[in-house]
């Protein structure tokens, strides 16, 4: 656990607690789910612009062109010129929330922040990761702090499968030598490492026929997909998977079809997805999927003999990786945190991150939270304090000199 170990010190030029409390507030309650970022994007553009950083300095990428699942925008880039000597630093969070946060109505509960809403998550992840950028260079530009050269990058996609990350222009950046991506947890927990994860659908197509009249001469799509996920259970290979020393999990989290219960279903689509930090073994789950499907389809026949069939589409969303301990922007981070008053803790997540692909493209990242807890749930919620030290953590990495 981390602890408090001193006194914190304040950080000079920091925009108030009560301005960053409002903003994020503000950010929480704009919708703005994978590929739908553009009212949020304007928000963050906005208050750039007001703050008189020059528009030449803010760019916009075509991400979302290249992503599978289309979209409104790209991912936000801005760059700071460096005043003070220094290797470019980049700082990073996503713009998008998962769709049950749509509708969410920030609220102060005394130390938190919830959605009013209860049938709705608050936003938390990652719109206070976003709001520590914005707040970080709106402090920086207003109170004209000293920093070396800065990229601060607004991604979207990230829930949906990374996307902003994966199709980020790296020209952009200005090539960044430390990075350091907020999201989710205690801004005292830093990730060095993630999980890959593999993503895919899968179209069960059967023999559509009349439930009432002739059941014996349809192949349902339903049975199909229902007795392949129960030998996956069965079998150990879904949800936490432990086999032969190595471990990952499966989740079938998404299933479509049928119209009518008076008619056999002939076609059934699943989305599906297999992680693990060994992309052998995580292949291995993949392979145990197909097969569950295979029997599946060989099981369930008509009348006549005739059975269904399956067809996947498959593929790799992010490759694990895991940082040194002595990885600079490892070690920037642990310092940082330390002058806060807090001692860090390095963490692997099971998770996908915009920092595997950020890593992947040559710029290793580590991962702080900003007091996002329970996300992806309707319990979400935003610890205040964390939040602003998550902020005061920001600055301090934004406004770091030469690094030994």
């Amino acid at each position: 656990m981390s602890r408090l170990r001193n006194s914190k010190r304040k950080v000079v030029g920091h925009e108030s607690d009560a301005d960053a409390l409002r903003m994020v507030m503000e950010m929480m309650a704009i919708d703005g789910r994978s590929g739908e970022e553009a009212a949020i994007m304007d928000y963050v553009c906005g208050k750039l612009t007001e703050a008189g950083i020059p528009p030449k300095a803010i760019a916009l990428d075509d991400a979302h062109r290249r992503s599978p699942l289309g979209g409104q925008v790209g991912n936000l880039i801005l760059k700071l010129p460096g005043t003070i000597r220094g290797p470019r630093r980049m700082l990073a969070a996503h713009l998008d929330t998962v769709p049950m946060c749509v509708g969410s109505r920030p609220v102060r509960k005394r130390g938190r922040v919830v959605s009013a809403n209860k049938l709705t998550g608050l936003g938390a992840d990652d719109r206070s990761g976003a709001a520590v950028l914005l707040t970080t260079a709106l402090a920086i530009v207003r109170s004209r702090l000293p920093h070396p050269p800065l990229t601060l990058l607004w991604t979207v996609q990230e829930e949906a499968g990374l996307f902003g990350a994966r199709h980020v222009r790296i020209s952009k950046l200005g090539k960044p030598r430390l990075a350091f991506n907020f999201d989710g947890g205690s801004p005292a927990v830093l990730k060095i490492g993630a999980t890959g994860g593999y993503r895919m659908t899968i179209e069960i197509y059967g023999v559509a026929s009349h439930a009432g009249n002739r059941p014996e001469e349809g192949v349902s799509a339903i049975a199909i997909a229902s007795l392949a996920v129960v030998d996956l259970v069965k079998g150990g290979w879904h949800g936490l998977i432990i086999k032969d020393g190595h471990t990952g999990t499966s989740n079938v989290g998404v299933i479509h079809g049928g119209e009518a219960t008076n008619v056999v279903t002939d076609r059934v689509q699943i989305r599906a997805e297999a992680r693990s930090h060994n992309a052998k073994f995580r292949g291995r789950i993949v392979q145990e999927i197909h097969a569950a499907f295979d029997r599946a389809v060989a099981g369930v026949r008509n009348v006549a003999g005739k059975a269904g069939r399956v067809k996947f589409d498959g593929r790799l969303d992010y490759e694990s990786f895991r940082l040194a301990r002595d990885e600079p922007c490892v070690v920037a981070a642990t310092a940082a945190i330390a002058a806060e008053g807090l001692e860090a803790d390095l963490a692997v997540t099971n998770g996908g991150l915009d920092a595997n692909w950020l890593t992947a493209h040559g710029i290793p990242t580590v991962t702080l939270g900003c007091g996002q807890h329970n996300i992806h749930t309707a319990q979400e919620e935003l610890d205040i304090g964390e939040f602003h030290s998550a902020r005061r953590i920001a600055l301090r990495l934004s406004t770091a000199g030469e690094s030994k």
